[in-house]
């Protein structure tokens, strides 16, 4: 482990960037962006296009440590380069950003009440790559709709059943059991994801620590304790399907939590704005988000 990069990651002032779109959501990303599905033919043309647009996030002026203290990166991400280094090299000899990288394979069909990470079977390798591209942690999401215990459980154990190998390959896993921002139990389903998370923190040895990418919680500060534990290195919230102002205006409420936003931090930009109106508009979303981390 880096250990500058962890104290960037535990004490930095800003936020982590989810520049992570995989291949479900890369046509939304890209769409939303400005780009059309008629504008590639196969995958490979997408994936070339995303990675122009995370390539013009990572390289304008305003994305430095100043702001962004990590970016988490897609597979794909990981294995290109911007401005002749692998990504993660870029990112950190370059801005002084954290890289990390999304290892989940997507979700699972909906069982009691929530998605699990569908099984990961190249999961070793992915890691031992991920250490040769100098990535410095890892983030993995499941998603709960419902205020099912069993469910919940199963999303706790799951998480931190496979944070344990991460850990072990040098990582720091970034867990991410979002709750879908639209449930009617939302409240209910955030006290039993927050009692899960406490004892499954508690049974981690003194040298295994995690992170943790929660939904903005109903009642202002109620992660306070995860926030405050020993294990944990940081908490970061996801926009999870809110505005940018709308998101930025919760997060500031919860003292601690600090912002990983992926549509959120696009919000606005388009692949038609000249390199002036791109950074403009970037800048604005980075100091926006920043701000309400800090508070």
């Amino acid at each position: 482990m880096n250990t500058k990069q962890f104290e960037v990651i535990k004490n930095g002032k800003g936020f982590i960037a989810a520049l992570d779109q995989s291949g479900g959501s890369t046509p939304k990303t890209l769409k939303l962006y400005g780009v059309n599905e008629d504008a590639y033919s196969n995958e490979d043309e997408m994936y070339d296009l995303i990675h122009e647009m995370r390539t013009r996030v990572m390289t304008a002026p305003s994305f430095t440590s100043d702001h962004v203290i990590g970016a988490i990166l897609f597979e794909q991400t990981m294995d290109r380069q911007v401005e002749g280094k692998y990504t993660s090299d870029y990112l950190w000899d370059e801005k002084g950003v954290v890289p990390f990288l999304k290892i989940d394979k997507g979700l699972a069909d909906e069982q009691n009440g929530v998605q699990l990470m569908k099984p990961n079977a190249n999961l070793g390798e992915l890691l031992k790559r991920a250490v040769e591209r100098n990535v410095f942690g890892t983030k993995m999401r499941s998603l709960i709709k419902e205020a099912n215990p069993e469910g919940i459980k199963q999303v706790a154990d799951q998480q931190f059943e496979v944070a344990k190998e991460i850990i072990a390959a040098g990582l720091v896993p970034i867990i991410e059991p979002e709750v879908d921002i639209h449930s009617a139990d939302k409240e209910r389903i955030e006290s039993l994801l927050n009692d899960e998370i406490l004892s499954h923190l508690d049974k981690l040895d003194e040298n295994e620590h995690v992170m943790l990418k929660l939904t903005i919680p109903t009642l202002t500060n109620f992660y306070k304790e995860l926030i405050d534990h020993p294990k944990v290195v940081r908490v970061v919230a996801l926009s999870g399907g809110y505005s940018r102002e709308e998101a930025n205006q919760k997060l500031a409420e919860n003292t601690g939590l600090v912002a990983s936003f992926s549509r959120a931090l696009s919000e606005g930009l388009n692949a038609d704005q000249s390199e002036e109106q791109f950074n403009t508009s970037l800048e604005k979303a980075i100091k926006e988000i920043y701000e309400a981390s800090i508070t």
